[in-house]
């Protein structure tokens, strides 16, 4: 049997996405600022492109100004007709695009006393938060302390996790010195960590964290510290009386300091979170105008409007530049014109798809939460007339600005039920009734979930008790005999 390797052409056909097709798909689909970002850089690598200055439109055109339009302008009439027709379309296209931004530009007024848009956003950008380990070796600097104490709590600190807790057992953070110490030592060191801000910094457990948050002169230390030792489940599960009849003490003492109890910080480290918050900038505004919601773009303020440089027109006359020159003038044109048509392509679609939200969602900005409709995003794509696909790219990372607050676009769409109405109604509506069927039941009797889902269905929601409990688990909400609270 001979094996051997054959070329042998084959014809068939294939779909493939364009460039500009797919560089359209991925503008649609960036936020705001990512799609800043993408305007800027691409300012910097194609030289065709270059960016409205407010103060340039305002100004009279000076005599040598005149001089070189009206040379253009001859230029113009006096062209060779050999010409490639390929460079007539591309300069007629960069006039197009020169007009547009002409007349769709929009003056911002007087820029005299306006502030500089890059400083005003180093100003409003947050300062980046300093980490507990900074922290506590800030305090640890200006202790007075034995130089081989300061080195183990240096240790320690460094062994401190982001809660605030010692993420290792003390003998192994002694064993991990250079120099040999001692356990005495290390139990030393740790002392004068745990004496540091926040309280409760450096614990090994949820209770010895609990216990460093409370004063010993405080009158009633020691029973907040025997509830803590040993009665933290008892707590949990609110058996107060239980715990007044085994300590002998008052009920409404053993209340008071439990009480207190629950202001202390299980997680003392998350005060310095190095967790970064994300800034939302709405690129869609919903304002209620003489009784109709009106929907405004508002990326235009942060994006850089651009347009195709009019230099630009005398290389593409080819009067003293080769065709190489040309031929890299015009891919560069060509990738111009796909931007611009892609970020005009995106606000298109953006808002055409946000007004029809708005349509379907207009009891929401009316009533609030509770009329959330049920809407899928074939509805939307179906009524806007563009592919479900394509719904999603636009509203991806989006958020809008509405008379009811902000939200990320992505939350008007939502599944639902039949209610006995015969009415779609939404998951959110129904986990807010739920939530305030919670906040309204006796604390001396709290409701189980068979009882929160009867209620519901009093409401007109066919709901079952295992939805309930999944819906209370999502909102983090205690089961009924954690809620329950005692006389």
């Amino acid at each position: 049997m001979r094996i051997e390797t054959i070329l042998s052409p084959q014809l068939r056909q294939q779909m493939k996405l364009a460039p500009q097709v797919i560089q359209s798909i991925e503008i649609l689909q960036l936020p705001m600022l990512a799609l800043v970002e993408h305007v800027q850089q691409e300012l910097m690598d194609n030289p065709v492109l270059e960016e409205v200055v407010d103060d340039e439109k305002d100004e009279p055109k000076t005599e040598e100004q005149k001089t070189y339009d009206e040379e253009l302008a001859e230029g113009k009439n006096n062209e060779d007709p050999n010409e490639d027709e390929e460079f007539k379309r591309l300069r007629e296209m960069a006039d197009d695009w020169g007009d547009f931004y002409s007349q769709t530009s929009i003056k911002r007024g007087d820029t005299g006393d306006e502030r500089n848009r890059k400083q005003e956003a180093l100003e409003n950008t947050a300062e980046k938060s300093i980490s507990l380990q900074d922290y506590l070796l800030g305090q640890l600097s200006i202790m007075e302390i034995q130089d081989s104490l300061m080195d183990i709590c240096e240790n320690i600190i460094y062994n401190i996790n982001d809660n605030g807790y010692l993420a290792h057992p003390l003998e192994e953070v002694a064993e991990s010195m250079e120099d040999p110490v001692s356990l005495e030592q290390a139990n030393e060191a740790l002392e004068i960590v745990q004496s540091m801000e926040p309280l409760g910094v450096g614990a090994r457990d949820l209770k010895e964290c609990l216990i460093l948050q409370l004063d010993k002169r405080d009158p009633d230390y020691n029973i907040a510290k025997e509830l803590i030792s040993n009665y933290l489940e008892e707590v949990e599960m609110k058996k107060y009386k239980l715990i007044a009849k085994k300590l002998g003490d008052n009920l409404e003492l053993i209340k008071k300091v439990i009480d207190f109890i629950k202001t202390l910080n299980p997680k003392p480290g998350s005060l310095f979170s190095n967790e970064q918050i994300p800034y939302v900038t709405p690129e869609v505004r919903v304002d209620s105008v003489d009784g109709k919601y009106e929907v405004t773009l508002m990326g235009d303020n942060n994006l850089p409007r651009i347009y195709i440089s009019s230099f630009y027109k005398d290389v593409l006359n080819g009067k003293g530049y080769d065709l190489n020159t040309r031929r890299y003038i015009r891919k560069k044109i060509e990738s111009a014109r796909w931007l611009i048509d892609a970020i005009e392509q995106r606000k298109g679609t953006l808002y055409k798809v946000t007004v029809k939200i708005v349509e379907m969602q207009k009891k929401f900005l009316e009533e609030g939460i509770l009329s959330l409709r049920t809407l899928k995003m074939q509805d939307v794509a179906d009524a806007v007339g563009i592919h479900v696909s394509t719904v999603s790219r636009a509203i991806a990372h989006k958020y809008i600005q509405t008379p009811k607050g902000i939200f990320e676009i992505k939350f008007f769409f939502t599944g639902g039920f039949m209610n006995a109405d015969g009415n779609m109604e939404s998951w959110e509506a129904t986990r807010q009734k739920l939530a305030k069927i919670v906040k309204e039941e006796d604390k001396l009797s709290p409701l189980s979930d068979e009882e929160i889902a009867d209620k519901l269905r009093e409401m007109g929601g066919d709901i079952a008790r295992r939805t309930v409990t999944k819906y209370r688990r999502i909102m983090r909400i205690p089961t009924s005999r954690k809620r329950k609270e005692e006389r």
